[in-house]
Parts: C-alpha cells; sequence; structure tokens
C-alpha cells in the first residue's frame, strides 16, 4: 500500500513524506536517544492496532554523514508497541553486515529485539546467538521485509526468499500482547520505507 495511506506519530525521531527514485516514501531519522542502541526510536503507524498478521515493508538506508563508524544502517520494524512507547518486539536489518567478509559481522545481518530490557547487547554480553543472521543485503537498495506474527511466534523473510531469515518461537513480550507498528530506524541511519502491507489476523 502507498505509504501516503498511513498517517504516522514520529516518536523520538523526525519523519516525513519525500520522493525518492520517482516514488513517494518515509524518511525516518533519529532525533533523539541519537547515541544509544536498540530504543523506541520509530515513525508509529497511527490508528492501527496489531496483535497476529503480517507486516511487510520495503526498506532503503543511507548513512548519515555524521555517522559513527560503527553504523551498520539499522532499520527495520517495532511491532506491538504499548501505548506509552514503553515496550515493543522488533526486527531490524544490517545493512553494511550483508557482504562483508568477516563471518561474525556477517551473521549479524538481521537482528530480533524486545524492548527495553531484550536488547542485541544484552543478547550478545550473554553468548545468545539465536536472535542475529545473516542476509544477502546492502546500503541504497530497497530491501522487502516481512514479519509473520502468530501469538508467541514471529517469522521474519528478507526480500521474498521462501526459507526464513530468522524465526522467533518465544517472542519475549507474550502471546497476548497487542499493539502498535512502526517503521524503526537507530544510530547513523538516514532511512526510507514505502509500499507498507499490514494484514491483521485477529
Amino acid at each position: 500500500m502507498n505509504i501516503e495511506l498511513f498517517e504516522f506519530t514520529s516518536v523520538h525521531t523526525t519523519s516525513k513524506l519525500v520522493e525518492l527514485e520517482n516514488e513517494s516514501a518515509l524518511q525516518v531519522i533519529k532525533s533523539e536517544k541519537i547515541m544509544e542502541f536498540d530504543e523506541n526510536t520509530y515513525s508509529k503507524v497511527e490508528n492501527r492496532s496489531f496483535h497476529n498478521g503480517v507486516i511487510e515493508v520495503k526498506v532503503l538506508s543511507k548513512l548519515l554523514p555524521d555517522a559513527p563508524d560503527f553504523a551498520r544502517g539499522f532499520i527495520g520494524i517495532a511491532f506491538r508497541i504499548s501505548e506509552d512507547d514503553s515496550s515493543f518486539e522488533s526486527f531490524y536489518v544490517r545493512p553494511t553486515n550483508g557482504r562483508v567478509n568477516n563471518p561474525v559481522r556477517k551473521n549479524r545481518g538481521v537482528q530480533y529485539f524486545s524492548y527495553p530490557k531484550y536488547t542485541f547487547d544484552y543478547f550478545r554480553n550473554r553468548g545468545i546467538t539465536d536472535f542475529e543472521g545473516p542476509a544477502d543485503i546492502g546500503l541504497d537498495e530497497w530491501i522487502t521485509i516481512k514479519a509473520v506474527i502468530k501469538d508467541q511466534k514471529a517469522v521474519f523473510y528478507v526480500n521474498n526468499e521462501d526459507v526464513p531469515t530468522l524465526i522467533v518461537d518465544n517472542l519475549i513480550l507474550g502471546a497476548k500482547t497487542r499493539g502498535s507498528i512502526g517503521l524503526f530506524v537507530d544510530i547513523g541511519t538516514q532511512g526510507f520505507f514505502k509500499d507498507l502491507e499490514i494484514t491483521s489476523y485477529d
């Protein structure tokens, strides 16, 4: 669906409709919590409560001129966002990791996390690798991401592949959580989103 058909609320970000490659896209950039990872930094879809269903969107990531060396082009989706933005689940991609020769970085192309406590840093510090995986992606290109969510399970796909990129069998916020959907960016990212499709099962 055309991104112009949705209304958004910026949460610790600035967002605006722009023209990119002769198409409308929503540009999202962090405006607060600039140097904090895995925070509630997204543009939130208004008037939409989501529990189970499918979220699909095309994302394109550029690095900002002042992006730090560790910026990876972080961009993705948040879902089941609480009304006060104090908790949510998320999948995002790291486009700069998609095609590197470093096997450790390459395996960190995609990420699941659960706000506020269960960030990528939380998992890595405990040696938990279940919530990251590789993907053939890069900066400055449109990447299709899709999450299929059913109760406590979420399956994440990249670029219309038949095989999931990441499967999370136990969403940390639980099976019954319901909330908003957000278009997520992180440190150093100038993010663009188009063709958002939301299908609710309940």
